[in-house]
């Protein structure tokens, strides 16, 4: 780092801490924004331009939360920038061998050849309310735990009804920003047409592949193009030709000038879950328990599936998506096991807890009303740690499964079909019919048969394996009955015998009339069965530990804002945030420096390793070598910058946000953060924890040089 920079980056770090924020509070929900001087950081909009209390559009109109992700609106005719991961699923239901778009890509040259995003909607932000009096005076006279959960959360869904009965245009729903303190109704719009646009080949937009997956320097095209259709009237509408590109209350301008390293930036988006303000107990849990457990079983999951793709191009297309899952979900949360050890979080939550636990016993009016609180929270998690096994093994076992998941779901309908009495249950078996078969029929496509025997071996072998308090009775009486077969045997006999095994034979005939499906008899139907009749026997048991859970926690924050003498920023919860931040390298560790830019020269010194993670197209290195950049290179690299770091403060959710400059400009889409990074969901430190986007500039020469798509620069306005 040369002298000049790091002046500027002393200087930034000097205005960011002297501006009085609390650097581990980055995710600001719109009610917040008044907390942070976002001008004093740089910003050269004002802030009702990026939420307008008045009514007026501003850039939060142009946000939306797609499928789990977050996207933006780049064009009045309603296309959408998101990433590519993000697209991953629908571009793999709409793959076959045939026309596998999901490693060629796909280009749409007009509205017509765009192709639906098969389970993808829109959900965009209309307005937000605090309605945590409403909330909690509900439940201001329950002690009882589990009941006061229960009157909580169906006063939750009480209001969520409501809002929409007044507007049935809208899809409300009310969220825990604080758990057992904090409640705001959010009233969203759902878009339920979307169709895929422009997604790059896969060896451009999975550049890297779980080599590089949360790892710096990336050099990964993370970014595809979708368009939100609705009806002639306007109104959200389900997929069909007649409908017309929707056109938002704002779009984002997008800015081929990119960045320079330490511009201010911010994003906009939906990040999914962060555990601030738990204590230590709750991040031991983590630790020792869920991440180390969830991680190893995913791991042997993709082997499983893996090795069932190698068969055939339909089966590795059918498991793409869930190994993708699995294998994002596993690094993430390695990575977190060695950032928590790496730092010691649970030993400075301890004794943050023990100051806690001294603040109210010096306090009388705090110790009348708290005085058992820590050691309360520390009671739950001995009874949480004690049949820790149980659950997380009760919690994958669907998940894992395939013909489990399809079992559990034809139990269901079955149950109920057979309280239906008369002629009744034919009407009622006709009605419900159509959406049983969706489920199924999204279930089948990504079931292997020896992938299931596999994973469910697994299974079987981890539940023999747990203490005498925690045993899984049905399969202690499957392994009891077949004396001498092992799990792997035992899960392939049942798995290769199952009628469930056969999608159309379920589909078509099973499921022909009611009488079939209630004649059915099939030992995983009956295993199934019996792991829902254990999960409702732990439930009673279950809402008590999770009530008294949320009064502890409301409690805990309660006392803990008063000790630190601050309010805090809620955890993200999938709602609406902004944070900000400047392009930003670090030090991951001792004597390294990460630079913030990569470059399209980064690409071929990856593929020259000869992993099959860094094969690239051909034509980038053509373009390349003949200095091709157009207007997309950055003048001090003499290339064209693949994607950059920033210090932003991101998580979960926050895939496909848009980055934007000090105007309010789109400059980037974030994908991704550094390994050190994936604590952020438990702590955020501006040393270590770094934020990874694709640049826009090679969003646009991807586009442009590689794929031909000069419509798309041209609907987003760019004139180059």
């Amino acid at each position: 780092m040369n002298i000049k920079s790091l002046l500027a980056t002393s200087l930034l770090c000097l205005g960011f801490f002297s501006s009085g924020l609390p650097p581990e509070e980055g995710m600001y929900p719109l009610s917040e924004l008044n907390r942070v001087d976002l001008k004093k950081a740089g910003l050269r909009i004002s802030q009702e331009d990026i939420y307008s209390t008045t009514g007026k559009s501003s850039l939060v109109d142009a946000l939306v939360n797609v499928g789990g992700c977050t996207g933006s609106f780049v064009s009045a005719q309603g296309l959408i920038i998101t990433n590519h991961h993000c697209a991953f699923a629908a571009v793999q239901q709409a793959s076959t061998p045939e026309h596998d778009y999901l490693n060629k890509g796909f280009v749409a040259r007009g509205h017509e050849y765009e192709i639906e995003a098969k389970g993808l909607t829109c959900r965009i932000t209309e307005s937000y309310e605090d309605v945590s009096d409403q909330v909690l005076g509900a439940a201001s006279q329950i002690s009882d735990p589990a009941s006061r959960l229960a009157v909580i959360n169906n006063a939750m869904k009480h209001l969520a009804i409501e809002a929409e009965k007044r507007d049935p245009g809208i899809k409300a729903e009310v969220s825990e920003m604080f758990i057992g303190k904090t409640y705001v109704l959010f009233r969203y719009r759902i878009i339920r047409d979307v169709r895929l646009v422009y997604v790059p080949t896969r060896s451009i937009g999975e550049f890297g592949g779980e080599t590089d997956n949360w790892v710096w320097p990336r050099h990964t095209g993370d970014f595809s193009f979708m368009r939100a259709y609705v009806g002639k009237d306007g109104k959200p509408a389900a997929y069909s030709k007649d409908n017309v590109p929707y056109r938002p209350k704002k779009f984002l301008k997008v800015n081929p000038a990119g960045t320079n390293e330490e511009d201010f930036v911010f994003i906009l988006g939906y990040p999914g879950r962060t555990f601030r303000h738990r204590p230590a107990d709750f991040i031991s849990y983590q630790q020792n328990y869920l991440l180390p457990y969830t991680a190893d079983l995913y791991e042997f999951e993709n082997k499983a599936m893996e090795a069932a793709g190698k068969k055939d191009a339909a089966t590795a297309l059918r498991l793409a998506t869930r190994i993708k899952r699995n294998a994002n979900v596993m690094k993430n949360y390695r990575g977190k096991l060695q950032g928590l050890q790496g730092i010691g979080l649970i030993n400075d939550k301890r004794k943050e807890d023990a100051d806690l636990a001294a603040f109210i016993e010096k306090n009388p009016a705090l110790k009348s009303r708290y005085g058992t609180l820590m050691t309360d929270i520390n009671t739950l998690y001995k009874l949480i740690y004690s049949d820790a096994g149980r659950d997380m093994w009760l919690g994958q076992i669907y998940n894992s499964t395939s013909l489990l998941k399809v079992a559990t779901t034809i139990n269901g309908f079955k149950t109920e079909l057979a309280m239906q009495t008369g002629g009744s249950r034919q009407n009622w078996f006709n009605d419900r019919l159509p959406a049983l078969k969706k489920e199924l029929d999204n279930i089948y496509s990504s079931f292997d048969a020896e992938a299931d025997r596999r994973i469910f071996g697994r299974m079987l072998a981890d539940a023999s394996a747990l203490p005498q308090n925690q045993r899984i009775a049905p399969v202690d009486r499957l392994m009891g009955a077949k004396t001498g077969q092992g799990a792997d045997q035992l899960a392939g006999k049942l798995i290769t015998e199952s009628k469930l095994a056969e999608r159309g034979a379920v589909l078509e005939d099973v499921l022909k009339s009611p009488d079939r499906l209630l004649a059915l008899k099939d030992p995983l139907l009956d295993f199934a069965r019996e792991t829902d009749q254990l999960i409702a026997r732990l439930k009673p048991e279950k809402d008590r530990r999770d009530g008294l859970l949320n009064k502890l926690m409301g409690d805990y924050v309660n006392v803990k804002e008063q000790f630190m003498k601050r309010s805090f920023i809620p955890d993200a919860n999938s709602t609406l945030r902004l944070t900000y931040g400047y392009v930003r390298g670090y030090s991951p560790a001792d004597a390294t420096y990460m630079k913030p830019y990569t470059t399209i020269a980064g690409i071929f010194e990856k593929g020259a390793s000869g992993n099959p993670d860094f094969v690239y197209p051909p034509q980038i290195k053509a373009r390349w070598q003949a200095k091709d950049f157009g207007a997309f290179a950055k003048k001090d690299l003499n290339d064209v910058p693949v994607a950059f770091l920033y210090n932003m403060d991101t998580t979960g959710g926050n895939s496909g946000s848009p980055i934007m400059n000090a105007d309010g400009e789109l400059i980037g889409v974030n994908f991704d953060r550094a390994y050190g990074a994936t604590i952020n969901d438990y702590a955020w430190n501006e040393k270590y924890s770094r934020s990874i986007g694709v640049d826009i500039r090679y969003v646009l020469w991807v586009a442009q040089k590689i794929d031909q798509a000069d419509f798309l620069l041209r609907e987003m306005g760019i004139r180059i």
